[in-house]
C-alpha cells in the first residue's frame, strides 16, 4: 500500500515564507563543522553506510543504475538486535542500519543529512557565542536516528549532535516536544549524566516508534534519572500538554542547565496527519512562552510537523517568544 511521504520540501517552504514575513527573523547559511561532531554521537560504520549506500546500490544492479530517479534504497529485512551482527552485503547493512520503511535512501540523502546536521551545529554555535536563541531549519529531521540507525525520516540526529557539542561548553538539556518519542536521542544519551534528555510525546503503546519512549524508561548506569519520557494519551489538549511541560521545565531548572536544545516538532497540532493531539496555535504560543522563560541560550532544532498549511504560522508563533 502506498502512503504519502509527509517529510517533503513544502514543509520548509511554508516555514520560510512565514518567517520572511516577520521583522525579526535573520537568515544565515550554515557553517561546515566537518564529521568530528557527528562521529562523536554516531558510529563510524553507520555514517560510512549513509555516505556510500546510494553509489554502492547503483553499482550492484544494472537495472537500478539505468533509472535511479524512480527508485529508493530500502532493505527487505530488518535486524533483530538481540543479537544481531553487521554483515558485508549492502542489503544486510541496510537492514541493520535502517529501522523502518520511512527512512529510504536516495541520491541526495547523505548530502542533505550532513547539511541538516550543520544547520543544527550552526545554531548551537550561535547560541553559545551570542548567548541567545537560534533556530535551525533542519531537513531531514533527526530525533529518530540512533547511534547506528536511521528511522522515521531521520538519518543524523541533529539535536543530539548539537547538544553533544554544547555539552563541551556547559551542562546541556534536551527538550523534545515533537509528537513522536525521540527514540534516537534517548538511545544516544541514555547512559550519560551530562545531558538531561526529556521527551513529551504520544504514548508508544499506541504511537510510533512503539518500542521505546515509555514513562518507566529513566536512563541506565550513570544516566539513571537523567532521562524522562512524558507519554501522553490520545487527544491530549493544550491544558494536558502544558501540565506535562511545566513538570519538564521544573526538571530542567533543577538540572541547572547552561544550554537548552529544543527538538521542535509541530505535529502535536490539532489536525496533523501523523498525530492525535489537539494542540492549538494558542497552545504553541504558550508552549514557546513557558520554554523561553527558562532564559537559557537555546538551539531550536526543527523536527516533524506535517499539517503544512498551518505549519509555518505555528512555528512562527512559537519562535516569536524567543526573539
Amino acid at each position: 500500500m502506498r502512503v504519502p511521504y509527509y517529510e517533503n520540501p513544502d514543509r520548509m517552504d511554508k516555514i520560510l515564507t512565514a518567517l520572511k514575513q516577520t521583522d525579526w527573523a535573520e537568515f544565515v547559511e550554515p557553517e561546515d563543522f566537518g564529521l568530528d561532531p557527528i562521529l562523536a554521537v554516531h558510529d563510524r560504520d553507520y555514517i560510512n553506510f549513509l555516505a556510500s549506500c546510494w553509489d554502492e546500490w547503483l553499482a550492484s544492479d544494472p537495472e537500478v543504475a539505468a533509472s535511479p530517479e524512480t527508485h529508493a534504497f530500502l532493505p527487505a529485512t530488518f535486524a533483530l538486535r538481540r543479537p544481531a551482527r553487521l554483515t558485508s552485503s549492502l542489503r544486510g547493512r541496510g537492514g541493520y542500519h535502517i529501522m523502518d520503511l520511512s527512512a529510504c535512501i536516495v541520491a541526495g540523502t547523505y548530502k542533505a543529512a550532513l547539511t541538516s546536521a550543520n544547520c543544527a551545529l550552526s545554531a548551537a554555535s550561535s547560541s553559545f557565542t551570542f548567548q541567545n536563541s537560534s533556530f535551525a531549519l533542519c531537513r531531514p529531521p533527526g530525533h529518530h536516528a540512533g547511534k547506528d540507525y536511521a528511522g522515521g525520516y531521520c538519518f543524523i540526529n541533529n539535536a543530539a549532535v548539537a547538544a553533544n557539542w554544547l555539552s563541551q561548553k556547559g551542562k546541556t538539556a534536551i527538550l523534545d516536544i515533537d509528537y513522536h518519542a525521540g527514540n534516537g536521542t534517548q538511545d544516544i544519551f541514555y547512559e550519560r549524566d551530562d545531558v538531561l534528555t526529556i521527551s513529551i510525546h504520544g504514548d508508544p503503546d499506541f504511537e510510533y516508534p512503539h518500542y521505546i519512549g515509555f514513562a518507566d524508561e529513566t536512563g541506565a548506569g550513570a544516566g539513571l534519572g537523567f532521562h524522562r519520557n512524558f507519554a501522553l494519551p490520545q487527544g491530549t489538549d493544550d491544558e494536558g500538554y502544558i501540565s506535562a511541560l511545566d513538570e519538564a521545565l521544573k526538571m530542567i531548572r533543577g538540572f541547572n542547565a547552561a544550554y537548552l536544545v529544543l527538538s521542535l516538532g509541530a505535529d502535536a497540532f490539532d489536525g496533523d496527519p501523523l498525530g492525535t493531539f489537539r494542540i492549538t496555535r494558542d497552545g504553541f504560543n504558550e508552549i514557546g512562552k513557558r520554554i523561553s522563560e527558562l532564559n537559557l541560550p537555546t538551539a531550536i532544532i526543527m523536527e516533524g510537523g506535517y499539517a503544512n498549511q498551518a505549519l509555518g504560522n505555528n512555528i512562527q508563533t512559537l519562535l516569536e517568544n524567543f526573539k
